[in-house]
């Protein structure tokens, strides 16, 4: 719902729905929606085990915020658990990925800023639907999208 200034609220259970085959994000809010200034997505149902491969953005800085399970960031050559309620911030052009680590499902907000990413999961989604994701067209996506894949794809994302 946006006002008449821009201002708008998502209820719980809206926002647009993106099945990602072995994940699914939920775009809060877009690029549209902010004049560029963020863009935020919910990702989950992301199985255990289940990560991108090594990357980075070239355009924004990601920020999650840990909501369900536990996953293992990899920043650069450190390595850090976050638990639920655990904040990360990867500044653009920073070398990141992660892996979920908990028994169960995880569940996290990415906060891209400025906007990004969107197009991203759109086109994953495509893919998916259609049976055609593949390593090579996940880089082919993600040079679109302004991001580096850096290590190989593993096989819990496509």
């Amino acid at each position: 719902m946006a006002s008449m200034s821009g201002a708008f609220i998502v209820p719980p259970g809206q926002g647009r729905h993106l099945d990602l085959g072995n994940f699914e994000a939920v775009v809060l809010a877009t690029s549209a929606q902010t004049a560029g200034q963020f863009t935020l997505l919910q990702t989950q149902s992301e199985p255990p085990e289940f990560g991108p491969p090594l990357h980075l953005h070239r355009d924004a800085a990601e920020a999650f915020f840990v909501l369900e399970g536990e996953y293992l960031m990899f920043i650069e050559e450190e390595q850090t658990l976050c638990p639920p309620g655990t904040f990360v911030y990867v500044p653009r052009d920073t070398p990141h990925t992660f892996k979920v680590v908990s028994a169960g499902p995880g569940k996290k907000l990415n906060f891209f800023s400025p906007a990004a990413m969107v197009q991203y999961f759109e086109e994953l989604a495509e893919a998916e639907a259609t049976g055609s994701a593949t390593p090579e067209l996940l880089d082919e996506i993600a040079a679109r999208c302004n991001v580096d894949v850096l290590g190989p794809v593993p096989d819990s994302y496509l």
